[in-house]
């Protein structure tokens, strides 16, 4: 076997040592999954914000709240986050309405209290997977490299009983050790871009989200004082 047969990708990988093997095996895993997550995300976030962006343009359009709340209502297993906070706001809200003696700031304080719990859920669930996503991207490198620093170690090992060691007897053993880093790096950075990419999106609807929540308390309490 000559040196650039040595060095090809598959052979380095199943003349790696049982640690180096099982430590690719762990990031390539972790890489599918953290693929799949991305993918997932991507599709959870573009979807709520064309949801947010629809019942924006819905709410501020001026159409009657009770009518927005009963569409709401009619739909809620596939509404979006913003929608799911306005049903929770408004039906506390009226409920503490049909109560006697209630003045306007109790009304607008249960609504404002239904909402926060409504978002705080919403925002779980948004976040979902986002954990996996940074662990991924902090811990693959270094996993990546004790597979390499392993790989190493097994490598002059080897070389302890060879008499005159040459470039051809000590390349293959290093290259087949790098390649845990690499594999740790390609799991490691879509992670980390995906991480913060989806992190501020996020944050930009929490942003929307709270905004509208202010604004429409707004709107509760002038009805309330009617």
């Amino acid at each position: 076997m000559n040196v650039t047969q040595d060095l090809d990708f598959w052979t380095l990988v199943v003349h790696a040592s049982f640690v180096v093997k099982v430590v690719l095996a762990l990031l390539l895993t972790v890489s599918f999954m953290s693929w799949m997550f991305i993918f997932q995300k991507w599709f959870v976030i573009r979807r709520a914000r064309a949801q947010t962006e629809q019942f924006e343009r819905e709410f501020w359009s001026g159409n009657d709240l009770n009518a927005l709340y009963q569409g709401a209502v009619a739909n809620r297993h596939s509404i979006g986050s913003l929608e799911r906070i306005f049903e929770s706001g408004f039906r506390e809200f009226t409920k503490i309405r049909g109560q006697r003696a209630v003045d306007a700031s109790a009304m607008v304080n249960g609504a404002r209290r239904a909402m926060h719990a409504t978002f705080q859920r919403e925002m779980d669930h948004l976040e979902r997977r986002l954990a996996f996503l940074a662990s991924t991207g902090s811990v693959s490198p270094y996993v990546g490299l004790f597979g390499t620093v392993w790989g190493i170690m097994h490598a002059f090992r080897n070389l302890a009983n060879v008499q005159q060691a040459t470039l051809a007897q000590v390349a293959p053993g290093i290259a087949e050790a790098l390649i845990a880093t690499a594999i740790g790096l390609f799991a490691a950075i879509p992670a980390v871009v995906a991480y913060n990419r989806y992190s501020h999106d996020i944050e930009r609807l929490a942003i929307r989200f709270e905004s509208f929540m202010e604004e429409f308390s707004n709107i509760l309490h002038r009805q309330a004082t009617r």
